[in-house]
């Protein structure tokens, strides 16, 4: 069998598998199959069966496991009905199918059929019912007495969220409608809310943007040295029937092996209609570093990329720049139909279904861009690109097979883990560590499953990098109520403690938070675990909550973002979140605060409020002066003696 991601629970397994001292070698097989589970780190947790851990294994069935929705799986090869089958009629010493009891049990000898009448009600205990909510899970096992407590600071509808790197309070809050606000965070401990002076958006380009559904303005990104030079970059959707600046090649064409003409009406759209662009802006100050600029030109400075859209939606948009290279990366989703016929995340020629990894700082000359006249805009190619090693590649592709790529982030402690989220179509649901080059299946594979090709050769003809974490869809979908999943960051504030180190990831439902954990270290093996919401009730703007529950309700979940100090921040349709500390939610974290050069956020009481907070100022101030005074005269006396 494999080995644990923890040596410690390896040996803790083989132990428990010698102690069953099965003679019948094909029984001993699936046991110990049964048992390696925990190794696996897409499987169900075997102990865990609806939200608290549970006393008795939790078997997988092929009714209530993600291998389901795999084709052609034979019904009676479930592994319940196997170990029925096989083992049933063996007397096993220490079965790990009976009860704890309060006397000692371990010289017990034990039989499946002494347990269970028969294999329906057998695999009914121990792996789940079809018919009802599945036992087991995908890495969705809540953690006991847990949650994570968040504060609501502002009202609005924001889609991205980007710090000011004067490494001020102040935060950009883009608007899908078009229009970007600079907005300033509350001091921590003030009660306050977040500023935003509505009358003064730092950018308004709505006349450009298309705004529907998934469309319009839908990310920003802050030029490395933007203290300086004031650029920064925005991804925005428009339509070229009302706007006559929206005009570029179509994403279905001669060099992919597509023809427009046959992609026919698509909701009333004709081919290449929409337009996914990334364009430079510049802000309004010439001297950034003494007067912070507060607004923008909303001329463009120039075009950096223009891409007609074969179909009407689906197309991420997200752009951020690399904090090591300093170079731009462009996510772009596939055309979005339903098994993806054009196979276009596959397609090495095409743009789509790709991160895209552009140079927006050395532009080509005009003569240069005559000669590569397959550039999709003002850009040059990184030197080191994978299309160094295969030239198949388009040069702009730094990874590709992706279905809907929505939200990516770079740890800020360890650059080189840049992740990002992928919600598929039916089946799951994940979360990427992207690499050079690398391969994610779609739509071959779909997470770590084969999507609807069985007995294709398109199986062997790639070598795809399986999820490091996510969730099966329907399986989780009927559970909690989730949907396309969200993709955030790799926690690194002192804010709460024991989410330090770990990446946070939720879905659009925002019905709860799944925060994954690395283990051991470095490894890139994650297991991924499912908390709350909770709301601090001394929130300076009051969180809904679920009816009958804690819980709490903040609509439909659009991005995460990250400030200066690295608190993290949840942007939903009912307003902006941030993370606090736990003991606020009457948490508990053993964990002691890292000290590093973030800022220390203590809990904020909720009997707070200024003129409290004064008094207490006064106090030390007096404490400090009578200290001080009472020293100087014990000196004095001193000097007497």
């Amino acid at each position: 069998g494999g080995f644990c991601f923890d040596s410690s629970e390896d040996i803790q397994l083989q132990k428990q598998f010698k102690a069953l001292n099965v003679t019948d070698v094909h029984c001993a097989s699936l046991l110990q199959t049964f048992l390696c589970v925990e190794c696996d780190q897409h499987s169900a947790d075997r102990t865990n069966t609806g939200n608290t851990p549970g006393t008795i294994p939790c078997l997988c069935t092929s009714a209530s496991s993600a291998k389901l929705y795999q084709s052609k799986i034979d019904a009676s090869s479930d592994l319940c009905t196997k170990l029925w089958n096989t083992c049933g009629n063996l007397s096993i010493y220490n079965s790990i199918f009976t009860q704890p009891r309060q006397e000692n049990t371990d010289s017990s000898r034990v039989k499946l059929t002494d347990k269970c009448q028969s294999k329906k009600e057998f695999c009914k205990a121990f792996g789940g019912s079809p018919e009802n909510k599945p036992a087991c899970h995908i890495n969705d096992g809540q953690l006991p007495n847990q949650g994570i407590c968040i504060e609501k600071i502002g009202n609005g509808s924001y889609v991205s969220m980007a710090a000011n790197p004067d490494g001020s309070d102040s935060i950009f809050l883009t608007s899908q409608k078009g229009i970007i606000w600079l907005a300033t965070l509350p001091k921590e401990g003030s009660d306050g809310t977040l500023n935003i002076d509505k009358s003064r958006p730092f950018l308004d380009i709505s006349d450009q943007v298309l705004f529907q559904s998934s469309l319009g303005l839908l990310s920003m990104a802050l030029h490395p040295n933007f203290n300086k030079n004031g650029r920064f970059f925005v991804s925005f959707t428009c339509d070229k029937l009302q706007h006559s600046g929206c005009s570029g090649r179509c994403a279905c064409n001669t060099e992919a092996n597509c023809d427009p003409g046959n992609l026919g009406i698509d909701d009333g759209l004709l081919p290449c209609q929409y337009h996914n662009v990334v364009a430079e802006f510049s802000a309004n100050s010439t001297r950034p570093k003494v007067t912070p600029a507060r607004s923008a030109n909303p001329l463009e400075v120039r075009r950096i990329f223009t891409m007609g859209l074969p179909s009407h939606d689906g197309h991420a948009g997200q752009i951020l720049f690399g904090p090591e290279d300093g170079y731009l990366y462009y996510l772009v989703g596939d055309e979005s139909q339903k098994d993806a016929p054009y196979r276009f995340s596959q397609n090495k020629k095409s743009v789509l279904g790709k991160i895209l990894r552009i140079d927006v700082d050395k532009l080509p000359s005009a003569k240069k861009q005559e000669h590569n006249a397959n550039l999709w805009g003002n850009y040059s190619i990184p030197k080191d690109n994978p299309n160094i090693e295969d030239k198949e590649l388009l040069p702009e592709i730094w990874a590709l097979g992706f279905h809907l790529i929505w939200r990516c982030s770079f740890d800020s402690e360890r650059p080189s883990y840049f992740l990002c989220d992928d919600p598929g179509q039916t089946l799951f649901d994940e979360v990427n560590i992207i690499t050079k080059g690398g391969n994610y299946g779609w739509p071959i594979y779909e997470g770590p499953f084969l999507h609807n090709q069985p007995n294709s050769s398109e199986n062997t003809a790639i070598k795809p990098i399986f999820p490091v974490m996510g969730y099966n869809d329907p399986v989780v979908a009927r559970k909690t109520g989730s949907a396309s999943l969200i993709g955030g960051y790799t926690y690194r504030s002192n804010t709460d403690p024991c989410l330090f180190g770990r990446y946070l990831y939720t879905d659009v439902y925002a019905n709860t938070v799944w925060v994954g954990t690395e283990n051991p270290k470095k490894s890139g093996k994650f297991t991924s675990k499912r908390m709350p919401w909770r709301c601090a009730k001394d929130s300076p703007i009051q969180c809904n909550s679920k009816p009958g529950s804690h819980d709490a309700f903040i609509g439909y979940a659009f991005s995460f973002g990250e400030d200066n100090r690295k608190d993290v921040y949840l942007l939903a349709s009912s307003g902006v979140y941030k993370i606090v500390h736990p003991s606020r939610c009457n948490f508990v974290c053993s964990k002691n605060t890292r000290s590093n050069t973030s800022v220390s956020h203590a809990p904020v009481s909720s009997s707070s409020s200024p003129r409290r907070r004064n008094l207490m100022i006064m106090e030390i101030i007096f404490y400090v002066l009578v200290t001080y005074v009472g020293y100087q005269l014990a000196n004095q006396l001193n000097s007497c003696d």
